[in-house]
């Protein structure tokens, strides 16, 4: 007899009584849920979570690139690999890669806000661009995001919990841990992970980093200022009490999920 796969339950079927693909919150979870097809194994993609390292390899095992000189193509393909409700369902091996939401929501301002990324202008234009970009300090865009319709309207500062189409993952992976796991999904998933880090020179890792002053209220040309120099602003020194406070209310949800499965 042939075994079975895992059983598994949807996060949020139950949560909106209409037809499941009119559900909102289970699309967007089952969107960012990427099949690797050989192995029936499922990978949610969360931005800033090590996902173009992960991307990258999919598109690579899948059989899509050869190899990580066409990196650029895994940009228009995010949904690609998206599963359909039988996948999700009869997956051999689960996992998602979760990341401190302190460290991801710095990363994002340092990234994509300092970088003046369409993510900023489209931050802006919620209230019509009457904030000046140049005044969007770490402790501005906590504040701004914080405000009812802009947590969620972003996919890099957008909570993680959102992109869970599990109840339960078969594998939790921590962000801060993820060179250690490495093996661990390679095996369960049959996949060779690429590294992309080296082409898309995102991360605040390849920068001398400075935590000899707060930087919460830096403006982004002190620090684009400061990158263009080798260094940069360590996550930590982007936060002081009242930011950390603000940011653990914003993302309760996903601070209580980090800390139940890596406790």
């Amino acid at each position: 007899m042939t075994a079975r796969a895992p059983r598994r339950r949807l996060r949020h079927a139950k949560s909106n009584f209409v037809a499941l693909h009119h559900n909102p919150q289970h699309q967007l979870a089952a969107q960012h849920a990427l099949r690797i097809y050989h192995s029936r194994a499922i990978y949610s993609f969360i931005p800033k979570n090590a996902c173009s390292t992960m991307r990258l390899s999919l598109a690579i095992e899948n059989g899509c690139i050869p190899d990580a000189d066409l990196l650029g193509w895994i940009h228009a393909n995010n949904g690609t690999f998206s599963a359909d409700l039988e996948s999700l369902l009869m997956a051999e091996y689960t996992f998602v890669i979760l990341r401190s939401p302190f460290t991801r929501l710095a990363s994002t301002y340092l990234d994509k806000i300092t970088g003046r990324w369409p993510d900023m202008w489209g931050l802006l234009s919620v209230e019509g661009y009457v904030v000046d970009p140049e005044s969007l300090t770490f402790r501005k865009f906590v504040e701004m995001i914080g405000r009812p319709g802009f947590l969620r309207a972003n996919i890099h500062w957008r909570p993680q919990v959102d992109f869970l189409v599990y109840e339960d993952y078969d594998d939790y992976i921590p962000y801060e841990d993820f060179a250690s796991a490495k093996d661990r999904i390679e095996r369960n998933a049959d996949i060779r992970i690429v590294d992309a880090r080296d082409r898309t020179r995102h991360g605040n890792d390849r920068y001398r980093l400075v935590h000899d002053r707060p930087f919460c209220d830096a403006t982004p040309h002190e620090i684009r200022t400061l990158r263009r120099e080798g260094m940069s602003p360590s996550h930590e020194s982007l936060y002081d009490d009242a930011i950390r406070a603000t940011v653990a209310n914003h993302y309760a949800e996903d601070l209580k999920l980090y800390e139940s499965v890596f406790r």
